[in-house]
């Protein structure tokens, strides 16, 4: 079978004035951002800040972002703070390539399934939740799987669903190239499989695992491919 041939197979990186990017190799908000910066083209300086030594509660850090969330990109301009309207701005400011499609209605299809990652999935398995799961309710890490699982495959169920639907999709979410749905479902993805969840339910899905990581893009925004991996 011919693997697909893409504007995503080599990154030609696009020289902006400064962008620097706060974020954390693990977090599912920073990894996609990583995506997307590098389906742009996008050069970023990569700047770590470990979740696992509190690094984001730190003032030096709340004075970047008072919410203490990563990811934080910080441009020429201002600080941009929170995963989604970072996207959007990326796709406002540098609309080549696009990461949603040109109709109205598959545009509003592409931000679903984002969304369902996005809005119903990862809010409840991040590491604020599960800490507060450890700390209030004694929550051992079987517990914590268990949890993170509920929600993974609900979601995971839904997307495979959808996926199964549509009739003109190649090897990603949506069409033949990737997309919004794609920069959101394959951290999940990532982050499922350190909750030992089993994927071999959702085929559809595991296809397009397989060919979005075969893209540069995609590969080089890995957690284990980043600077922090091993501290």
């Amino acid at each position: 079978m011919q693997r697909n041939s893409t504007i995503c197979e080599r990154i030609d990186r696009i020289k902006v004035d400064f962008m620097q990017l706060h974020n954390f190799f693990r977090s599912s908000t920073s990894h996609r951002l990583r995506i997307a910066l590098n389906l742009k083209g996008l050069e970023y300086e990569y700047v770590a800040i470990n979740l696992r030594k509190d690094e984001h509660l730190r003032q030096s850090f709340r004075l970047i972002n008072p919410q203490s969330f990563v990811p934080a990109l910080e441009t020429d301009d201002k600080v941009l703070i929170q995963t989604p309207a970072i996207l959007e701005w990326l796709e406002e400011k540098y609309p080549n390539p696009p990461l949603l499609p040109e109709d109205l209605i598959d545009r509003q299809h592409v931000r679903a399934l984002a969304a369902i990652v996005g809005c119903d999935v990862h809010p409840l398995n991040n590491k604020r939740i599960l800490d507060k799961l450890r700390a209030r309710f004694k929550a051992d890490d079987s517990a914590i799987n268990e949890w993170a699982s509920c929600w993974i495959t609900a979601g995971f169920d839904t997307i495979e669903e959808l996926l199964n639907k549509q009739s003109n999709r190649d090897s990603y979410c949506f069409g033949n190239k990737p997309s919004l749905a794609d920069v959101y479902l394959i951290p999940q993805i990532e982050s499922a499989k350190r909750f030992k969840v089993d994927l071999s339910n959702w085929p559809h899905i595991k296809k397009v695992e397989d060919a979005c990581l075969n893209l540069e893009a995609f590969i080089k925004a890995t957690p284990s491919q980043q600077l922090d991996a091993i501290n």
